[in-house]
């Protein structure tokens, strides 16, 4: 919390009102967490794995998350209807175009594929990338042992 709010103020004072990124150059990293990760941090399943059309993949843990983050981010409060849903569109839109570069990695069943790669995402984000065992990398090191 310090290391962001310490980002907020020297973004807004010497990054000219969050025009630049003064406070990465300082050594302050960004962090781009959401309640999803911080529930997965503090024990909680992620849950099963559900394919919502239109909004994509997701999990339980991960709505509740979003939900939570969506509010805490200040879109509610933007009091205008017709800019609160520009501004949602324009997030959707953005997160859209993440995907299209990841879809072209798509190998064999399309289901399996992004249920798998979403699932293992969602553990290394609330794990803050720090290395998890690997029960099948496990097996091989006991198979090519023997």
């Amino acid at each position: 919390a310090v290391n962001d709010f310490s980002r907020f103020v020297i973004n807004t004072t010497i990054g000219l009102a969050g025009f630049f990124d003064v406070a990465s150059t300082l050594g302050l990293d960004r962090h781009d967490e959401d309640f999803g990760q911080t529930l997965g941090s503090w024990g909680v399943d992620s849950g099963p794995f559900l394919m919502i059309p239109i909004y994509g993949p997701a999990t339980p843990r991960s709505l509740a998350g979003r939900s939570v983050s969506s509010v805490l981010s200040g879109t509610f409060a933007i009091e205008e209807t017709d800019v609160r849903i520009a501004v949602t569109a324009l997030d959707a839109l953005e997160t859209r175009a993440r995907y299209l570069e990841v879809e072209t990695l798509i190998i064999g069943d399309r289901y399996s594929f992004i249920r798998d790669s979403y699932m293992q995402y969602l553990e290394f984000e609330s794990t803050n990338g720090e290395d998890q065992p690997d029960e099948f990398v496990d097996d091989m090191e006991d198979f090519l042992i023997d």
